[in-house]
């Protein structure tokens, strides 16, 4: 049974909406076991449509991911509308294996597929004023049950600095596993910043803004003393409430013992991106 079917079999009134994607050879790829699809597709954090693990999965179903269209605005030459097929299609889609780390110590390595944000960035041409980029998610009571029941304030927002943004890494991201985002995952558009906090990795975009200052973001704005800016991945800087030394990592669809490693600092991809935060105490911007 294929991704998509199984889903729906683990949750019958899930009505599950993946495509089937064309995607190119990528360079970025792991040596390390890939979560399987159906755990990757019903373990979720997206609080608009529940709070627990399994709700998203369940509940996201009422999300309508077509039509969609994103907002590109702020300190860019030429503010515009555009359909999500349209960005989808500006460049080859390509599928990289990225480690997936939780801001809870739970992590998983998921085969994403988009092109780099960066490629998208260049081509909307923002401003030189533009430091920051903004991601604003979807905020409709209507298809999102449960907005605003967690204590969060819709709508969502994350935020990158312009060169974070522009990072071979960031991925601009229309699906996993080949296949279109299934709903619970963030669908149809998202971002992917592997060596942050999953919660830094926006969902269900329908805003992109470029500004001067830095953004309020929506878990930072919250709890700031838990939930900084930046959100590196970083072994040495404990969650206020837990240790961020190690990690289970969902491997298996056995989750229930899942095997503990040892945190890797910027998740493991300090070689590409370390560079960005030379000089800066990674205690006060975590």
């Amino acid at each position: 049974m294929g991704g998509a079917a199984a889903i729906a079999g683990m949750f019958p009134g899930l009505a599950a909406a993946e495509t089937k994607l064309t995607t190119v050879a990528s360079p970025y790829t792991l040596n390390e076991t890939m979560t399987p699809e159906a755990k990757a597709k019903s373990y979720n954090n997206f609080y608009e449509f529940g709070t627990s693990k399994d709700e998203p999965a369940r509940n996201a179903h009422t999300l309508r991911p077509r039509p969609w269209s994103v907002k590109v605005e702020g300190l860019v030459a030429k503010p515009q509308t555009l359909d999500v097929d349209t960005i989808m299609a500006f460049k080859p889609i390509e599928q990289r294996v990225y480690r997936f780390r939780c801001v809870e110590a739970w992590s998983m390595v998921i085969p994403w597929d988009g092109y780099p944000l960066a490629e998208f960035i260049k081509a909307m041409n923002p401003l030189p004023a533009a430091k920051y980029v903004q991601f604003i998610s979807l905020a409709d009571y209507k298809q999102m049950p449960d907005l605003g029941s967690s204590g969060i304030n819709p709508p969502y927002s994350e935020g990158l600095r312009m060169d974070e943004a522009m990072n071979p890494l960031t991925l601009l991201t229309f699906g996993s596993y080949g296949e279109t985002l299934a709903n619970q995952q963030g669908a149809p558009i998202r971002v992917i910043v592997p060596w942050k906090y999953g919660f830094k990795s926006a969902k269900s975009i329908v805003t992109i803004r470029f500004v001067a200052k830095q953004p309020s973001t929506t878990w930072n704005e919250l709890n700031s003393e838990e939930y900084g800016f930046y959100s590196n991945v970083n072994p040495s800087v404990d969650h206020p409430r837990w240790s961020q030394a190690h990690e289970r990592r969902l491997d298996s669809t056995n989750s229930i013992f899942p095997k503990t490693i040892p945190t890797l600092p910027f998740n493991g991809y300090a070689n590409e991106v370390a560079g960005m935060y030379a000089g800066m105490d990674l205690r006060k911007n975590y």
